[in-house]
């Protein structure tokens, strides 16, 4: 079994490894596999006979050694020696010598990029991302999704296939393609780090190895563009999100809502460090939704409790959110916000052009939020119908508890 140890070090070195095989020789499909399998030789290897002392390049070492077996098969199937051998690597011409390798870092941002790359669907970009930077095996991602090994195998061999049609090139995307790449690149990781904080489906409320990895990648990337206030935006949302996840579910797993949370077992350290980026992006960059977004989890990190919450102060962010992203799950959150401030019928009021919205009509969510607002309205009876519309729509069994005995109260607390 692969120590904790081993698997933090091999998820660093493999967007690295899979850099330096990519520069060297093209062809992603074929180096993103060879890496996977120098992973798993690690894997399997290092935590009996130690780490090796120079590690990244016996990654390295391996990698390479199962591209030319698969690259020698081939020729050997299809009588192709000398055509092979003469041919010239097709990036030979940009990539620099063995014993030029650029900075590790530089590596992983161009990954980033190419496996954000626009003619890759979102969920196809999520699970490249996960496999070639994140370093997780195909199973684990399927398990995190909860989908087949086959599926998401097939899934990422799209991908990769997509990428190597595409043209792409193993090089930073122009000044004047690199802002809308790095949007997509910020929402794949705002999207793992979602799924991993309230899963989709499933048994389990949280994917504790998603919201981790998400939070990774988010280091790496402000590591990487530390200059940039959108990406400390996104690491301090995470990291203000992910305080409260130990105080999110009871002792059976049930979900605590926000408001009756136990405090004191917020993580208090990912709170301060989560407020100090998103505090200092904000004195000098132009507040992105990222940073809006962290801004308002920090206004409810300060919070003594949840009656002592600003609220007034939440909902001018959420004007400011919903100016510059507009986007119905903004509204609903804001909906939620004004209710706080002006009563749940203004609340109400901004839910009502919800329902002829296609992303949001027959969301568990907005039902869910309805519910809460009629239930404070004194609606008990709509609000009961609501929590139970909310429950039949999502997949999330937590979820799905948790509403049930919402409306469960409301019928017996007469």
């Amino acid at each position: 079994m692969t120590s904790p140890l081993v698997e933090d070090l091999l998820r660093t070195l493999a967007p690295q490894v899979l850099g330096v095989l990519v520069r060297r020789h093209g062809q992603f499909y074929a180096c993103e596999d060879a890496v996977q399998e120098a992973l798993l030789a690690a894997a399997t290897q290092w935590p009996a006979q130690g780490v090796p002392d120079h590690p990244r390049s016996w990654l390295v070492t391996v990698a390479t050694r199962r591209l030319t077996d698969e690259w020698r098969s081939e020729r050997a199937r299809r009588d192709r020696e000398v055509a092979v051998a003469v041919r010239e690597p097709a990036y030979a011409a940009v990539a620099p010598p063995a014993d030029e390798e650029p900075p590790a870092g530089d590596d992983t941002l161009k990954l980033l990029f190419l496996c954000c790359h626009p003619a890759l669907t979102g969920s196809a970009q999520v699970a490249l991302t996960l496999r070639a930077v994140g370093g997780l095996s195909t199973a684990e991602i399927a398990r995190a999704y909860l989908v087949p090994e086959a599926t998401m195998s097939q899934r990422i061999r799209r991908a990769k296939q997509k990428i190597e049609a595409a043209g792409a090139r193993f090089v930073l995307p122009s000044a004047a393609d690199r802002d809308e790449r790095l949007r997509a690149v910020l929402h794949v990781l705002y999207l793992i780090f979602n799924e991993g904080y309230t899963a989709s489906s499933g048994g389990e409320l949280h994917r504790t190895e998603l919201t981790q990895e998400a939070i990774r990648l988010a280091r790496e990337l402000h590591r990487l563009l530390p200059d940039d206030g959108e990406v400390s935006g996104l690491l301090a949302l995470m990291l203000l999100t992910d305080a409260h996840r130990a105080a999110r579910t009871g002792p059976g797993g049930e979900l605590v809502p926000l408001a009756e949370q136990d405090r004191g077992r917020w993580d208090r350290a990912a709170i301060e460090e989560g407020m100090a980026l998103v505090t200092e992006a904000l004195t000098w960059s132009p507040p992105g939704p990222y940073q809006v977004q962290a801004a308002i989890a920090a206004v409810h990190a300060e919070a003594p409790s949840a009656a002592e919450t600003d609220w007034p102060q939440i909902v001018a962010l959420y004007r400011v959110l919903a100016r510059i992203a507009p986007n119905p799950m903004v509204t609903l959150n804001q909906a939620a916000a004004v209710a706080m401030v002006d009563g749940p019928r203004a609340g109400l009021a901004l839910l009502a052009p919800l329902d002829a919205d296609d992303r949001t009509a027959g969301h568990h969510r907005l039902a869910a939020v309805r519910a809460h607002l009629l239930e404070l309205a004194g609606e008990r009876d709509a609000a009961r119908a609501a929590y139970l519309a909310a429950a039949r729509a999502t997949t999330s069994l937590p979820e799905q508890r948790y509403l049930e005995v919402r409306a469960a109260r409301l019928g017996t607390d007469r």
